[in-house]
């Protein structure tokens, strides 16, 4: 691989998202009769069962289980770059054992010494949209995202840095589920410092980064890995990301009967319900139930404008319209809510738009206040300054107060470059604790009688 084979695919991605534009931005307006289906490759493509002869539970967390190398592919077109995908010994939410998978792309530029891994903002309930579909080859439009994201792999890459692009959300697909984000993220590190074909090993040192379902992976990553991979965690000199997901009962209330991400709540809820094992047919109405249905395979572009003025009161039976009478929603919103989980080791980059009035979320409501869009800033704040309190203080906070959650990500990637450079680099990471404005409360949530 090298320069001229990066143009051709920063090339390759160019085209496909202005081949795809139209089409993503009509999903916003009318919804599918039906969820477009991946390509039938992806659903006989027997690199993703784990079929040995050893139980999966024999294997330690970041084994390699399957190993080959292909060509990176873009809306189904190979490109000259190759890819090496790993299937690896992962854990689920529950902690049980499972397969996971992941990308890895070596830099024309670089050596062993470093890596960035890149957590894919592909959010869907389908696992056939993962990110290792799209690089292998198949076209779906959920996968459109991950083709799209291709672009932003070219500076990565030219700037030496080896690039590991993990399926976040496991092979079922258990969207908004962060614990489960965060050992598919780390058991990849693992993975790919073990097989020969990357060119990687356990001196590879890391960077996280990603952006919205990219940051719940990257965050959540960081989080576990003194406890859950300190083996990873030694290795890690930090986390660059943008629109993170805090507190997932602050968001359902804050996207409440939005124009355009209202819809984001019930495939939230199935994602968390999917990891969890937990049943909320009993508690949603007809108009729930199909909404449910439709939802279950559903990725964001199924999703985004289809659902206008969507509440969860208008999903569930009258005696549960207040949440907090949901005892398994309870349950998931608090194993989630980032605010009671541990604090990372390493240096962070968080950032943050406020800007959601332009992408349609216009309420304001005591406690929680305003967003991006989807993401509730006053989570993030309060989330970096408690970082901030507990000792870590290597956390920089830029909040755009007029970008919202799409527009943010524009000066988010740079940004996150050049501080992951510097991490790299040894230079001392930048502190804004101390001058990050106050957010909310992150108590977990208190069940009620209705």
């Amino acid at each position: 691989m090298h320069r001229i084979a990066l143009g051709k695919l920063a090339t390759a991605v160019v085209t496909v998202l202005a081949v795809t534009a139209v089409p993503m931005a009509a999903t916003a307006s009318a919804a599918p009769s039906t969820v477009p289906a991946a390509s039938s490759a992806a659903a006989t493509d027997s690199f993703y069962t784990y079929d040995g002869s050893k139980p999966l539970a024999s294997y330690a967390p970041g084994d390699v289980l399957k190993t080959r190398t292909l060509n990176y592919h873009v809306l189904g077109i190979a490109t000259p770059v190759k890819a090496v995908q790993l299937l690896f010994r992962t854990v689920d939410a529950q902690g049980r054992p499972s397969a996971g998978v992941t990308s890895v792309v070596r830099s024309p530029n670089g050596d062993s010494s470093k890596a960035v891994s890149y957590q894919s903002f592909y959010d869907s309930l389908d696992p056939e949209h993962g990110p290792s579909r799209a690089i292998a080859g198949d076209v779906s439009l959920g996968g459109a995202i991950a083709n799209g994201e291709s672009l932003l792999l070219a500076p990565l890459l030219l700037s030496g840095y080896n690039v590991v692009i993990p399926d976040t959300e496991g092979q079922t697909a258990n969207f908004a589920a962060g614990p489960e984000y965060g050992t598919n993220t780390l058991d990849s590190i693992r993975a790919a410092s073990k097989a020969p074909e990357t060119g990687l090993n356990s001196t590879t040192r890391f960077g996280l980064a990603g952006y919205s379902g990219g940051a719940i992976a990257t965050h959540w990553a960081a989080v576990l890995a003194p406890n859950y991979a300190p083996d990873v965690n030694r290795r890690l000199v930090g986390y660059a990301e943008g629109g993170l997901l805090v507190n997932p009962s602050h968001n359902l209330k804050y996207i409440s009967g939005s124009s355009i991400w209202a819809g984001v709540a019930p495939m939230a809820v199935i994602g968390a319900a999917r990891a969890y094992d937990i049943d909320f047919k009993p508690y949603l109405n007809d108009y729930g139930l199909k909404v449910f249905k439709k939802l279950e395979k559903a990725s964001i572009a199924n999703a985004l404008g289809q659902y206008p003025g969507l509440t969860w009161k208008k999903l569930v039976k009258p005696q549960y319209e207040n949440p907090n009478s949901v005892g398994p929603f309870i349950e998931a919103v608090n194993k989630l809510n980032l605010g009671s989980a541990a604090t990372p080791q390493i240096p962070g980059y968080i950032a943050q738009g406020n800007g959601g009035v332009f992408e349609g979320t216009l309420s304001n409501l005591p406690g929680i206040g305003r967003g991006d869009g989807v993401m509730v800033s006053g989570d993030v704040r309060a989330l970096a300054r408690q970082y901030c309190d507990k000792g870590n203080t290597a956390i920089k906070y830029q909040q755009f107060e007029l970008l919202s959650h799409v527009g943010a990500a524009v000066p988010w990637a740079p940004t996150a470059l050049g501080w992951l450079n510097d991490r790299f680099a040894g230079k001392k990471a930048p502190s804004d604790c101390g001058r990050i404005p106050a957010g909310n409360s992150l108590e977990p949530e208190v069940p009620t009688a209705g």
